[in-house]
């Protein structure tokens, strides 16, 4: 990957612990993943916070939808538990929640965690959540058209940055699960 994507100017992560929340920042930092994440595997990018959302922000910095990831929590309860799990999609695309991720977690229903609840349980900012440094125990559900893709912009546990990844190394993180239709395309209004 350049240093630019869009006309954002991209720097290898770790050189910029700055731009993380403390989660990724940790999670970088003992990367699991084969290749170096001191290389160009994971970069990132300042941005303007009010712009984190992801269609302002593709907008704003020359990002096309398909280039742009999104990161979902997701919760059901089996037994009176609730089980976590976090979902990364395509921005041209939508969790299928209630069917292929209702699914996986063994729950009657799924829905999207509560604001509140998704960042006090990640320690992301709400908007910035990064499939990066999530909690251990939680599976991370890789939609195949990720691995896809030779680069994407995802969150950086902040929203005031965003990270750049190669797309197949979303799928090599801990607890990742690539599954083919895990998403949907989103159809225009």
């Amino acid at each position: 990957m350049t240093g630019v994507m869009g006309t954002l100017a991209l720097e290898p992560a770790l050189s910029r612990l700055d731009l993380l929340a403390k989660p990724v920042a940790a999670a970088l930092e003992v990367w699991p993943v084969e290749a170096p994440v001191d290389g160009d595997q994971v970069m990132v990018a300042p941005i303007d916070a009010s712009l984190a959302d992801t269609a302002a922000f593709c907008e704003a910095y020359g990002i096309r939808l398909d280039e742009s990831a999104n990161c979902v929590i997701v919760a059901g309860k089996r037994d009176g538990v609730t089980r976590y799990a976090a979902c990364v999609v395509l921005a041209t695309t939508r969790a299928d929640v209630n069917g292929v991720v209702r699914r996986h977690l063994d729950v009657r229903k799924a829905s999207f965690a509560p604001m509140e609840e998704a960042v006090q349980l990640t320690g992301m900012e709400y908007g910035g959540i990064t499939p990066i440094g999530l909690p251990k125990d939680w599976p991370l559900l890789v939609d195949a058209r990720i691995g896809a893709q030779p680069h994407v912009i995802i969150g950086s546990g902040v929203r005031h940055s965003k990270i750049a990844i190669a797309g197949p190394a979303l799928g090599a993180l801990p607890n990742a699960i690539v599954i083919d239709g895990l998403a949907r395309e989103i159809t225009p209004a």
